[in-house]
C-alpha cells in the first residue's frame, strides 16, 4: 500500500510539474509561440519581418531552456521522493533544492535575455506600447500584480490581455 501511495504521489507531482512547464511558453491553439501568442503579437502590429524575427527568437530560447527544464523536473521529483523517505536526509534535500533553484534561476536569466533581444526587433513606437500593457512587470499582489481581475491568480494585465 505504501508503494503505491508513493508512486501515485510522484505520478501526481510529475504532472502538476510539467503542466506548469507545459503551460507557460508552449504552442497554442492556433500553433503560434512564445510569452504571449498571437494576441500579444496582433497589439503591436508588427511586420511579417518582425513576427518572424521574434518567432524564430522565441523558439530558439524554448530549445535552449528544454533541458534545463528536464533537469529542474527531474531533480524535484527526486527532491520530492527524499522528502518521503521515513527520516529525510536534511543535508541532501538542501543540496537538491539550491540544484532547483540554480536551475530556475538558469531559465529566468535565459528568459530575460530573450525579452531583451525581442525588444531590439521593436520600433520605438511599439516599446511605448509594450510598456504600456505592462510587459516585463512580473505577477505579484501589488495594484499592478497578478492576483487581482479576471477570477483569480493569473499573469495581471499585460500584454496578452
Amino acid at each position: 500500500m505504501k508503494k503505491l501511495t508513493l508512486v501515485l504521489m510522484v505520478v501526481g507531482l510529475g504532472l502538476l510539474l510539467s503542466a506548469s512547464a507545459f503551460a507557460f511558453g508552449g504552442p497554442s491553439d492556433d500553433g503560434s509561440r512564445g510569452y504571449c501568442n498571437e494576441a500579444g503579437l496582433q497589439r503591436l502590429n508588427l511586420t511579417d519581418e518582425q513576427r518572424t524575427k521574434i518567432e524564430a527568437l522565441t523558439t530558439a530560447n524554448q530549445k535552449e531552456i528544454r533541458p534545463i527544464r528536464e533537469k529542474m523536473f527531474d531533480k524535484s521529483v527526486a527532491l520530492r521522493r527524499l522528502w518521503l523517505q521515513p527520516n529525510p536526509d536534511k543535508d541532501k534535500i538542501i543540496a537538491l533544492q539550491k540544484e532547483v533553484r540554480t536551475l530556475r534561476d538558469q531559465v529566468q536569466d535565459k528568459s530575460t535575455l530573450l525579452r531583451f533581444e525581442i525588444r531590439k526587433v521593436l520600433t520605438p513606437e511599439q516599446k511605448e506600447k509594450l510598456a504600456s500593457f505592462g510587459w516585463g512587470r512580473g505577477p505579484g499582489f501589488g495594484p499592478r500584480g497578478g492576483m487581482r481581475g479576471h477570477g483569480g491568480p493569473g499573469p495581471g494585465m499585460g500584454m496578452c490581455q
